[in-house]
């Protein structure tokens, strides 16, 4: 099976290609702008009609795309998650090549739901930032393209490779750096927001199943269990062995402070000085996917726990000079 991968050199995108690696039955063709792609082609700026030359030559039975931009002002957000998506359906139509097209969508495309529901594929999508508006426009691309296409709504990713700048990557990397100063206190905002954690091997798994099944439409991959962030940053705690205690800021700057882990000092002049702030994705306090069409149109589970995920983050971060 010929298979060509945009941004394999992204978060999701290297995953995905160690996964198809390790399929002997998987040729894997790179696209991306990177040096190292097999092939360089940026989506923003490239034509349709060039891509659909490439096509023809490769002639991909499945066209799996990782590409993409989480942060960035609308306009650029739009050229990257929008655009780069219009080019390549209106590519895939033009070519001979009849690939199935398999979407990296996000949960950030749903936006805000009521806190204790699971939400599935037929909720009335309502994103609460640019972010989810260009990946629910992606998204809207693709089912109307009348391609053999499917997307994959991935929730919250974690795992190795995390970004440092993402809200999980921020409290490892706060909590490394107090460590090493010998800061014993924390303080950290927006802990009661809860989200649902998939690690990003199992995401890859995912993206496999889906690139060998014949399922189309929306598929949400999560985990299926929504987490409290202060929750994950008490698990991140125990496997770094972070003693001291974290510090809950509630609501804005300047809001109350209230010991999440640990135990407060005595001192009551004492001050956490180490600051995280809330997860950007304008989903609100609660996101939880309902699995079931994975499970049962991709025979797809996670199999790889949170605490897992999260020693790995913190392996990472530990790792950093």
């Amino acid at each position: 099976m010929r298979v060509l991968l945009i941004g394999a050199n992204g978060y999701l995108g290297r995953f995905v290609a160690e996964r198809l690696l390790a399929d002997p039955a998987v040729q894997l063709t790179a696209l991306g702008r990177g040096d190292d792609a097999d092939v360089r082609f940026d989506l923003t700026t490239g034509s349709p009609g060039a891509l659909t030359r490439f096509l023809d030559a490769v002639h991909p039975g499945v066209v799996i795309n990782c590409a993409g931009a989480t942060r960035g002002g609308a306009r650029e957000l739009i050229r990257h998650n929008t655009v780069a998506v219009a080019t390549v359906c209106e590519a895939l139509r033009r070519s001979g090549c009849g690939a199935r097209l398999v979407h990296i969508g996000c949960s950030s495309e749903y936006g805000p739901s009521q806190p204790g529901s699971s939400t599935a594929e037929d909720a009335v999508p309502r994103p609460g930032g640019p972010y989810g508006v260009s990946k629910l426009a992606a998204t809207e691309l693709v089912l109307g393209s009348g391609l053999d296409a499917v997307v994959l709504r991935v929730f919250s990713p974690a795992g190795p490779g995390t970004p440092a700048g993402s809200p999980l990557g921020r409290l490892a990397e706060a909590m490394r750096r107090a460590m090493q100063s010998g800061d014993s206190d924390l303080k950290l905002g927006g802990l009661g927001v809860q989200r649902d954690f998939v690690d990003v091997r199992d995401v890859a798994r995912a993206v496999h199943a889906a690139s060998l099944s014949a399922a189309q439409g929306i598929i949400n991959i999560g985990s299926g269990r929504a987490v409290r962030l202060r929750d994950a940053a008490a698990i991140l705690a125990r496997v770094a062995g972070y003693g001291g205690t974290l510090y809950e800021l509630d609501g804005p700057p300047g809001g109350h402070i209230r010991p999440a882990i640990g135990h407060p000092r005595p001192d009551p002049d004492h001050h956490p000085t180490q600051v995280a702030f809330p997860y950007p994705d304008g989903c609100g306090s609660w996101q939880q996917a309902d699995v079931r069409t994975a499970r049962d149109r991709l025979g797809w589970r996670p199999r790889i726990n949170l605490e897992e995920s999260l020693a790995d983050i913190w392996m990472e971060a530990a790792c950093r000079i």
